[in-house]
This record gives structure tokens, C-alpha cells and sequence, in this order.
């Protein structure tokens, strides 16, 4: 695992685009590699991304990319400190089930622990079962009592208008 470099850019939107597909969401994908490069290593970054490379198979000791995992810090004000908010986990389906995932969040939760973050979480979509059970076996909690409020296209012009 590494950080991603701005070079990283067309594997990470290439990453985005599959899990996109996987999610049943391509449609909702509008990002280009010049939004990425600017939101990611722009002057202002707004997220991070770690990416995670193994070999195709146990012959071969080319490593080529896996999965990645991209985030940013979030606040908690009941806690006074900030969160690591998982935006997205994918590993690419010819590395599933070789402990990608698993490896990227545990990078994540040291990240979480060496910059004092109060939690780690993230959002799964309902439908998709194995994933949560895979976030459950390690030990995370869903929310149920918590709902997502989103405003975007259409409605986030009409409330900044407001």
C-alpha cells in the first residue's frame, strides 16, 4: 500500500468508474481526471487516497494495482475532534477475498489513531450484504438511527439561492 501521487489520477478515476458499475451507479459519475487532480492534489486537497497493489497471482512478483481507499476528515463537535470519514473502499474483483480490504482499513484505523481522530466510519449501501457483514466481522457498528440528508444538483442551487 501507498499513497496516491497526482500520476495516480486515471487509476484512480478508473477505480471510481468500477465501483460505480459495481454500486449500479455509473450513471452518477461526472468526475474527470482534471476535477481529481484539483480536489486531490490541488492547492486545497479535499480528500486522500491510499492505493493497494498485489501480485495477479502467487507465481508472480509484479504488484499491480489491487483496490484503494479514499477519504478526508470530518469533525465531531460532541467529541471536539476530527473523524477519518471513509468516501470510498474497492478492491478490484480479481483481488477480492485476499485481505485487500481488510489491509486498507486497518491502514485506515492507524491513520484514524495517529492523528487523534475521535472515530472512523463510513456508509454502505443497504442492499449490499456481504460488504457489511465483512464491516461487521471487524468490528464496526451500523447506525441504524441515523439517516443521510443529501442535497445536490438542482436542490443545492436552489437552497444556496435561498
Amino acid at each position: 500500500m501507498r499513497p496516491a501521487t497526482v500520476a495516480d489520477v486515471p487509476l484512480i478515476l478508473g477505480f471510481i468508474k468500477k465501483l460505480a458499475e459495481y454500486e449500479k451507479l455509473s450513471d452518477d459519475v461526472v468526475a474527470t481526471e482534471d476535477i481529481l487532480r484539483e480536489s486531490l492534489f490541488g492547492s486545497k486537497p479535499y480528500a486522500e487516497v491510499i492505493l493497494a497493489y498485489a501480485a495477479k497471482n502467487s507465481t508472480d512478483n509484479e504488484k499491480i494495482p489491487a483496490g484503494m481507499a479514499l477519504y478526508f476528515h470530518n469533525f465531531s463537535t460532541f467529541m471536539g475532534r476530527p473523524g477519518l470519514y471513509l468516501e470510498d473502499l474497492f478492491v478490484d474483483p480479481e483481488f477480492r477475498g485476499r485481505g485487500i480490504g481488510k489491509k486498507l482499513l486497518i491502514q485506515l484505523a492507524t491513520i484514524a489513531k495517529e492523528r487523534q481522530c475521535a472515530r472512523f466510519e463510513w456508509v454502505c449501501l443497504d442492499w449490499n450484504k456481504t460488504s457489511r457483514e465483512f464491516y461487521e466481522a471487524l468490528g464496526a457498528k451500523p447506525l441504524s438511527e441515523w439517516i443521510i440528508h443529501r442535497v445536490d444538483g438542482k436542490s443545492l442551487d436552489y437552497l444556496a439561492a435561498m
